[in-house]
């Protein structure tokens, strides 16, 4: 009994809410549920479900630079780091670069050796069941390219460490 009251009750309540939502219009980027008689030619009713609008604030105007210092200097009161100090900075990030590079290529070697130009070996089930399998080859492929992304991006990334401290 309690059941069916409280089934009443939501679905009057759901009545309500619906019918409570008033006709919506889009202006350009403006959305509004009223309309004037100059607007009524450029807006477009919005059909298919409620809308909401969050108004965004508006950015915080860029505070004046001097034309000498560039976007991507330091801060003022960010400490100095001498130049051997530096150096040893760029050689390890160099380093670190390298290593990762190495581990990037020997993975994308396992997963080509693996996925064997698209024509892997079955595995388990998947005699069985081709799904698997196809899934499988998909999952392989999609992670050589995410590997092949990776190694591009750490090559990138080495060249700007090698550029920036003049040697390569």
């Amino acid at each position: 009994m309690n059941h069916a009251i409280l089934i009443t009750l939501a679905l009057a309540f759901c009545a309500t809410n619906s019918m409570a939502q008033e006709r919506i219009y889009r202006c350009g980027n403006e959305y509004t549920n009223t309309l004037t008689g100059r607007q009524a030619k450029d807006c477009k009713l919005v059909e298919g479900g409620n809308v909401t609008v969050i108004q965004g604030t508006k950015p915080a105007p860029a505070a004046k630079s001097t034309p000498s210092i560039s976007s991507a200097a330091a801060p003022a009161n960010s400490p100095r780091v001498d130049s051997s100090e530096q150096k040893f900075r760029d050689s390890d990030a160099r380093l670190i670069l390298e290593s990762e590079l190495k581990k990037a290529e020997a993975r994308q070697a396992e997963l080509s050796k693996e996925y064997k130009n698209g024509e892997p070996d079955q595995q388990g089930g998947e005699a069985r069941n081709h799904q698997k399998y196809i899934n499988r080859v998909a999952e392989l492929k999609a992670s050589l390219s995410r590997i092949e992304s990776d190694i591009a991006g750490i090559r990138r990334e080495l060249g700007r460490v090698s550029n920036g401290s003049g040697a390569k």
